[in-house]
């Protein structure tokens, strides 16, 4: 199962603990997919939402396809996420008594070619959580540099 990444939340593993990730299939026009294709991508905002019983991707910027004419669509619109009813409701019941969000990791395509969105139960990380990451992730470079010119 080889997939192709479009684009990558890069700073969602920075701001949030991952606790449970989920595959979701996303509903878009055909200038949406073919700017996906471009790579006109961007999902550093981006979160889930659910209303309705329906999971909602809002934020999610994709870039206006540069060959569309009159019908190109709203780069920022929110769109819908597809997934399972049982998916849906396990989610919402785990943001409702925990007050965790959802939040999207990365977009790709899979061996179908299919868009794909992958997003994950998340919940918001401290300050001081982010600054003992950073400290910890400098003193493990340093040591490897050490030991790298040691041997």
């Amino acid at each position: 199962m080889e997939y192709k990444n479009i684009t990558i939340n890069r700073k969602a593993r920075h701001n949030y603990e991952i606790i449970e990730k989920f595959e979701a299939g996303i509903s878009l026009t055909g200038s949406e997919v073919k700017a996906i294709r471009e790579g006109k991508v961007n999902l550093k905002d981006a979160f889930v939402d659910l209303r309705d019983m329906e999971a909602l991707l809002i934020n999610a910027h994709i870039g206006l396809y540069s060959n569309a004419s009159y019908n190109n669509h709203e780069p920022l619109r929110t769109r819908k996420l597809l997934l399972h009813r049982r998916e849906i409701h396990k989610l919402d019941k785990r943001v409702k008594s925990r007050g965790l969000t959802i939040i999207p990791l990365r977009m790709y395509f899979n061996d179908k070619g299919r868009v794909k969105v992958e997003i994950a139960l998340a919940k918001g990380k401290r300050e001081y959580d982010k600054k003992q990451k950073l400290k910890e992730r400098d003193i493990k470079r340093e040591v490897e540099r050490e030991l790298k010119n040691y041997k």
